[in-house]
């Protein structure tokens, strides 16, 4: 069995390499380095160079983004999206920064919920329901207009990819220029110390793998706002 399986594979194989019109590649190839090069890992951008970057690279793909002075600025600056949107749920994640947004007071229609806060409710579903969602990102690189976040127990990944809109605050000594930056450290500090789930987010949700047609919001919000805090 063993001895036909292989043999399926080089027809396989071959058959590929005649359609491509070449000779099969039958030699592993040379991997001279891996990694990064020297000069990429030492390529850096200036903190206010980051902040102009990442929120050009952001807005290309759709996103919104808004610098605010400190997080009261944020918590304003969510209230009034929120009422102009008429929102009525709003899951943020269980972090102490979020709770000086001060969301429960400044969205007095909307039900403020914080996420595992309550045993009874099914979470997944609160999030599924809400009109917005609010985290607070672990990190945010430039050069490609992603944000980090990490998940914990206060910090389901729901609150990120299943409502509506949704808010990242971004503190600006956290947004670094390469991506290089977010994988070091989690590589470093080994398998244990990871969590269950990384999320590099790029801008709203964007689809086109059926019939190549670009659908926004499908896998996840569709209406994503990056306040960089600071």
């Amino acid at each position: 069995m063993e001895r036909a399986s292989r043999a399926k594979q080089v027809t396989f194989m071959d058959g590929i390499a005649a359609r491509l019109r070449h000779a099969r590649t039958t030699v592993k190839p040379e991997q001279p380095m891996r990694g990064a090069p020297d000069f990429w890992r030492a390529f850096d951008w200036t903190p206010e160079e980051r902040i102009e970057r990442f929120q050009a690279n952001w807005r290309s793909v759709g996103g919104h983004t808004e610098r605010v002075a400190d997080l009261d600025a944020a918590g304003r600056f969510i209230a009034e999206r929120a009422e102009e949107l008429g929102a009525r749920i709003i899951v943020r994640q269980d972090q102490p920064e979020l709770a000086t947004l001060g969301l429960e007071a400044a969205v007095p229609q909307a039900e403020v919920s914080v996420w595992n806060s309550d045993g009874d409710v099914y979470w997944k579903a609160r999030a599924a329901e809400a009109d917005i969602g609010v985290v607070l990102a672990d990190g945010a690189l430039a050069y490609t207009g992603t944000v980090v976040v990490r998940s914990a127990p206060g910090k389901g990944r729901s609150v990120s990819l299943l409502p509506t809109v949704l808010f990242i605050l971004i503190p600006a000594e956290r947004l670094g220029t390469r991506l290089g930056e977010a994988l070091v450290p989690m590589d470093e500090a080994g398998r244990e110390a990871l969590p269950a789930g990384v999320h590099f987010i790029s801008g709203p949700s964007r689809s086109s793998d059926i019939e190549n047609d670009l659908t926004i919001g499908v896998h996840g919000p569709g209406v994503v706002y990056a306040l960089i805090v600071g």
